[in-house]
Parts: structure tokens; C-alpha cells; sequence
């Protein structure tokens, strides 16, 4: 089974894929999106949750996302026709990096998804070349939230703590308008719910080849969040404007 369809499993009762519920998504999207018309494009949309969400309850948005996954993609419409917002969802398979639209968007978001431009000012620069004046940003990013030991900085890699991830936000010329830092439970209940999917598919499909692997992927992945990173791993989600158009 490849990594892809790892994940998918893993996120079955997780959609939206980042350590937040659904309040705190809602908050977000309220901030993000004030009149309920907006053009908003989801730059690394995966199955394009936030911009079902966002659809859900404001049915005059034009809503565009960008992946490189053809079955993410697929599902993203299989669930908007479902949802019946098929009309007001455009979905580009490319690499979000090579993306190009001849109209600007008032949201653009990226949460969880900044490794795809090499890093959180890159993807900044990338969101603001398809920005409308007055424009917003909604990203998310991982940060410290306290020393890591070497097993977490192996894993995420080497992450600035909040402070700093703020600061360099400000530095690139913007201004946070709305921010949310995922809480404990946040935290915890997205990892239980991706690690816990992956072992009830392992455990309900015996017979199947990947059945061993799945699991043996569970339990490794569940293990090194509690002793790897459960302790200094956090999440931010920022809502910013330009400091100056």
C-alpha cells in the first residue's frame, strides 16, 4: 500500500488534515471569509475539505483548489456533488508550486501544506502573487512549542517555536488579523483519530496483503508521537492581511 492511500485511510475521520476541530475551523473561515461571496483558491487542497466547509454555508463563493493527487481530487468531487456544490467548486490537478489563474482571489488558504513551496515566507510569496487588494491569507504552519528532543526534530525537521514563526510572518510584510494555536486536545484527538483509523482498517481487513503492513505503520506512527514529539509539537493557524497594499 502506498503512502497515499495510507493517508487516505488515516484521515477518514479526520478530514480536514491538520490538528484542528470543527469550531476552530468554522472560526477561521469566518475570518477569512466576512462577506460569504469571496473567490477563495486552497493551494494543496487534498479532498478540499476547507473549501466543502466553506461552501457549505456560503453558497455564493467561487471556490477553486490546486493538488497534485488525482484520487484526492476525485473524492473532492465525488463529496461536492454529494454536498451539492459542485458548481461552485473548480478543482486544478497540478503542482501547487505551478499553479496560474487570470483572476485574483480574496481568500487564499494553505494549511498544513507549506513543504510544497519549500517552506512558510515561500508559500507567503506564492499566496500573494494570486491575492486580490485587500486580500487574505489563511495558512497554518507547525512550530516548537518547547525544546524537541533529536527523535521529533528527525521527524518535522528544524521548526522555529511560535514567537518566531510570527515574527517572520510580520517580517515578510504581514499582518495577522486572526490566529489560532491548536490546543492539546486538538493535538491529541488528530493524532488518535489518523493512527487509530489506520489500525481499525488493519484490524477489520485481516485478510488483506497490506493488512500487516497498515498496522505495523500504526503502532510505529502512534509510538513515535508519544515518545517522539506529543510534548513540543504545535500548530498555528494565522488569518493575514498585507501590511501595506
Amino acid at each position: 500500500m502506498n503512502r497515499e492511500q495510507i493517508s487516505e485511510i488515516a484521515h477518514a475521520d479526520h478530514p480536514i488534515k491538520s490538528p484542528l476541530d470543527d469550531d476552530s475551523v468554522s472560526r477561521l473561515l469566518e475570518q477569512g471569509l466576512p462577506r460569504g461571496d469571496e473567490r477563495v483558491l486552497d493551494l494543496g487542497c487534498g479532498t478540499a475539505e476547507w473549501l466543502l466547509r466553506a461552501l457549505a454555508t456560503r453558497p455564493h463563493l467561487h471556490a477553486e483548489g490546486v493538488d497534485v493527487s488525482e484520487v484526492a481530487l476525485a473524492r473532492a468531487r465525488q463529496a461536492a456533488r454529494a454536498r451539492g456544490v459542485d458548481e461552485h467548486l473548480v478543482l486544478h490537478q497540478r503542482a501547487a508550486a505551478d499553479f496560474g489563474s487570470s483572476e485574483p482571489f480574496d481568500l487564499v488558504i494553505s494549511v498544513g501544506a507549506t513543504h510544497a513551496f519549500g517552506g512558510l515566507v515561500p508559500t507567503l510569496a506564492a499566496a500573494r502573487g494570486h491575492m486580490a487588494p485587500g486580500g487574505r491569507v489563511l495558512i497554518g504552519e507547525a512550530f516548537w512549542d518547547r525544546d524537541p528532543s533529536p527523535a521529533a526534530v528527525e521527524t518535522f525537521g528544524d521548526l522555529a517555536d511560535l514567537a518566531t514563526t510570527v515574527d517572520r510572518v510580520v517580517a515578510d510584510g504581514w499582518t495577522p488579523v486572526h490566529g489560532h494555536v491548536s490546543s492539546r486536545a486538538e493535538l491529541d484527538a488528530y493524532e488518535w483519530a489518523c493512527w487509530g483509523s489506520l489500525a481499525a482498517w488493519a484490524l477489520d481487513h485481516p485478510a488483506d496483503p497490506a493488512a500487516a503492513q497498515v498496522l505495523e505503520t500504526a503502532n510505529a506512527r502512534r509510538s513515535q508521537w508519544l515518545h517522539g514529539y506529543r510534548d513540543s509539537f504545535g500548530f498555528v493557524c494565522l488569518v493575514l492581511r498585507r501590511t501595506s497594499e
